[in-house]
């Protein structure tokens, strides 16, 4: 027997209980009333978190339990009450019926030996767009500029049955440096990436982003996974806003895209900033520095 277990890289007592069946069968862990606090941290207004994971899946349909344990803890924070492990939620969701159902098939491998992520704000900003269809047929195409670091939407162009246009692009250039910045002027060089679309590469555009201190840099041909933090935020935007959202006209979501974005900025959570929203990270980053 010694020499199985050594083989088979298990202790001799495992063994021996398998063999002879005395092994205790594994069981799912239970904690009774596991949607309160332990007794010592109970208070009389929040007691159960159940309520308040309800609350947030409500409104958040799209959440997993990762980003709902995000937004509890965020909350529970503000009250003065502890945090909760995500295992635990991942727990009560369970049990009640609030996971997400996985989408029945497995993601395709997309091997990309770029650097997408940066180490600090302000040294490469990604643009990219979408575009997105009304239920009376209008379309709506948006541009943006993401942060590789933090992830902060700096500004953004909306526009109604038309294409971005260079302007566009470059009015929102401007606007993001105004506000990251202060001035009209990048103090030092910021990489500019985007794909190869016209508004992006036009000579009008490569100049004046040269102008504001920023050097434009494009994608390969038929390489979205090039552009990793853009096309993310494409996904997020369609999953969390745009599908759960009414879309009735063109007049009523060019306002409604202004509350998404901010919304994001501000409360979205991010695996990558330790599931802090953007602007939270950027605040938690300048009261460290």
């Amino acid at each position: 027997m010694k020499t199985v277990a050594t083989t088979l890289g298990v202790s001799r007592s495992n063994l021996h209980d398998r063999v002879h069946g005395s092994a205790k069968p594994r069981r799912g862990y239970h904690k009774a009333q596991e949607g309160e606090w332990p007794n010592a941290m109970r208070s009389s207004e929040a007691m159960n978190v159940l309520p308040r994971i309800q609350a947030l899946v409500a409104k958040r349909p799209t959440y997993g339990y990762r980003r709902i344990t995000a937004l509890l803890n965020r909350e529970l924070r503000t009250q003065g009450l502890p945090p909760v492990n995500h295992k635990r939620v991942y727990r009560i969701m369970e049990r009640n019926d609030l996971l997400l159902e996985r989408s029945g098939f497995d993601r395709p491998e997309r091997n990309h030996d770029g650097k997408v992520i940066m180490m600090r704000s302000n040294l490469r900003w990604c643009s990219d767009g979408l575009e997105f269809a009304c239920w009376n047929g209008d379309v709506i195409r948006l541009a943006f500029l993401i942060d590789a670091h933090d992830r902060e939407i700096i500004s953004w162009r909306a526009v109604a049955n038309a294409w971005i246009s260079g302007s566009d692009v470059r009015d929102m250039l401007l606007e993001a440096v105004e506000h990251r910045f202060g001035t009209h002027r990048a103090p030092e060089r910021v990489e500019l990436l985007s794909d190869n679309g016209s508004a992006h590469t036009a000579k009008e555009t490569r100049i004046f982003a040269q102008q504001l201190g920023l050097k434009s840099c494009f994608t390969p041909v038929k390489s979205p996974q090039s552009n990793g933090m853009s096309e993310a935020f494409v996904k997020t935007l369609k999953r969390d806003y745009v599908r759960v959202n009414p879309l009735p006209d063109a007049q009523t979501v060019l306002l409604l895209i202004g509350e998404w974005i901010e919304d994001y900025n501000e409360n979205h959570p991010h695996s990558g900033l330790k599931w802090k929203s953007p602007r939270e990270f950027i605040r938690a980053k300048t009261e460290t520095a």
